[in-house]
C-alpha cells in the first residue's frame, strides 16, 4: 500500500504523514527540499533562479523516489509519502517559460516513466490566507520573503491539477481549513477513517462523508 499526501506549501503534509504513520504501520518517505542550494535565492528572485531550482528538485525527487519507493514496496512494506513526483511539473508550469519549460517537460516525461504511482493520493487543501498563517507560524528562514500572490497562484494551480483525473490514481480531497490534526486527535482519526474508506481498509465507519474527485 502506497499513500501520498499532497498540498500547497505550509498546508501540513509532512506533519500529517508523520502522525498517520503509526496507524498504517508504514514506512515514511519525506521530501528533501532544504538541501536545494537555490531555494533561498529563488524566493528572493523567482525569475532568475527558477530553472536551477526546478531542475535540482526534479533530479533530487527522481533519485529519492527511485531508491526509496522502489525498495520499500519491493520489500512488501506499506509507504506514506509527503509528496509525489508528478507535482514537480505543476511548479514548473508556474515558474518556467519558453525553452526552459519545454526542456523541463522533456526531462520530466522521460523520468516519470520509471516512477511508481501511489494507490491513493490525499490532497490536503486550504484557503490562501490559512496557508499564509501556517507558513508564518513555522517561520522558516527561506520562506520569510514568500509573496502571498505566489502562494495564491500555487493554490489555484493545485486546485485545478487535482480537480481532474490524476494519472488514474484515486484522489481523496480533504479541506484542512477547519482541521487541526495536531491538537485534536479526533481530526486525525477522521482523516485516517477517510483514507481507510477510500482504500477499503478496515476498520472504518462507512457513514462518514467522503469527498473525492
Amino acid at each position: 500500500m502506497y499513500i501520498a499526501i499532497e498540498g500547497v506549501i505550509g498546508v501540513g503534509k509532512t506533519t500529517l504523514a508523520r502522525l498517520l504513520q503509526p496507524a498504517f504501520d508504514s514506512e515514511l518517505l519525506l521530501e528533501v527540499f532544504e538541501e536545494n542550494p537555490f531555494l533561498s535565492d529563488f524566493y528572493s528572485d523567482r525569475a532568475r533562479y527558477a530553472f536551477q531550482t526546478q531542475i535540482f528538485f526534479l533530479l533530487s525527487r527522481y533519485h529519492q523516489q527511485r531508491r526509496g519507493v522502489t525498495a520499500i514496496l519491493a520489500a512488501g512494506k506499506s509507504l506514506l509519502s509527503d509528496y509525489t513526483f508528478a507535482k514537480d511539473a505543476l511548479f514548473a508550469s508556474i515558474n518556467l517559460k519558453g525553452d526552459e519549460l519545454e526542456m523541463y517537460h522533456r526531462v520530466h516525461a522521460a523520468l516519470a516513466e520509471k516512477i511508481s504511482r501511489p494507490d491513493l493520493l490525499v490532497y490536503l487543501r486550504a484557503d490562501t490566507d490559512v496557508l499564509m498563517q501556517r507558513i508564518a507560524l513555522r517561520d522558516r528562514t527561506y520562506e520569510r520573503n514568500m509573496e502571498r500572490g505566489y502562494i495564491d497562484e500555487l493554490n489555484r494551480a493545485y486546485d485545478d491539477f487535482f480537480s481532474k483525473p490524476y494519472d488514474d490514481t484515486p484522489v481523496l480531497v480533504l479541506d484542512s481549513n477547519p482541521l487541526d490534526f495536531v491538537r485534536h486527535p479526533e481530526h486525525l482519526k477522521l482523516i485516517e477513517n477517510r483514507i481507510r474508506q477510500s482504500l477499503g481498509l478496515p476498520p472504518f465507519q462507512a457513514e462518514l462523508p467522503l469527498e473525492t474527485s
